[in-house]
């Protein structure tokens, strides 16, 4: 999976502007985890691999990140063995990277950073199976990082009653979802605090805030988006078809 070569810009893939809103370019380099084989999407390619309309997932996800103007470099933690060209699909001013993903989300986000260059001292962590996160979450994100924030995700208050259970299947309590909030990503970090994070971890997390949460850090909230929706099941690729409009 090459990277580093240049293409000409993709055509913006939504009917706006967003450069306009958001001036800066550049200062942000983005680390994509995409070597996980998605069982729950039932027998295939590995997941961030699977096609939409002849695309991989991944690669929407990145057209998307390519439109965000702070985006100056991509880094991509890919299954063994993948062979799919990812640089057409970015803008070719943005650096490409692609490494192999390791044994776990975690060692995949580890071995994508230490790839990143020195230079991008503001990360993001993005999950390719939140191919249709708008390239203003991505700037939201940023943005809050640069303000001074060491670390920020965004969130989307829960809807749903939650219940505790025990270990029998009885209901144990019904939580306050009001102080209850659904984690999406991108998630964004000063980078030395990501890389901290990663350097203490003496366990599995399924998100990186978790890790840098277990050194002390305070992490910031930003709001999510509705489109940042995770392709996890089956019936989740029908949604994200739906998403992607009428064929042509």
């Amino acid at each position: 999976m090459p990277g580093g070569t240049t293409a000409p810009d993709n055509p913006p893939i939504e009917d706006r502007d967003v450069t306009a809103q958001y001036p800066l370019r550049g200062d942000v380099a983005v680390l994509v985890p995409a070597a996980g084989l998605g069982t729950r999407l039932g027998p295939g390619a590995p997941k961030a691999l699977r096609e939409l309309r002849g695309v991989p997932l991944l690669a929407h996800a990145l057209r998307r990140i390519g439109e965000a103007p702070s985006v100056g470099c991509v880094v991509v933690a890919v299954p063994p063995d993948a062979t799919t060209d990812l640089r057409p699909y970015l803008p070719g001013r943005i650096e490409l990277y692609a490494v192999e993903g390791g044994p776990t989300r975690q060692a995949s986000v580890a071995a994508a950073l230490a790839l990143a260059p020195e230079s991008y001292k503001i990360i993001l962590v993005h999950d390719a199976a939140r191919a249709f996160a708008p390239p203003d979450l991505v700037e939201r994100v940023a943005a809050a990082v640069r303000g001074g924030h060491q670390a920020v995700i965004p969130v989307l208050p829960v809807v749903d009653t939650i219940k505790q259970v025990d270990d029998t299947g009885h209901i144990l309590t019904t939580l306050d979802r009001s102080a209850l909030r659904s984690v999406q990503t991108p998630q964004g970090f000063q980078r030395a605090v990501l890389e901290a994070g990663h350097r203490n971890a003496v366990d599995g997390h399924t998100d990186d805030a978790g890790l840098v949460e277990k050194i002390g850090v305070r992490v910031f909230t930003v709001p999510g988006s509705d489109l940042a929706m995770k392709v996890t099941h089956p019936t989740d690729l029908a949604l994200a078809e739906f998403l992607l409009g009428p064929s042509t």
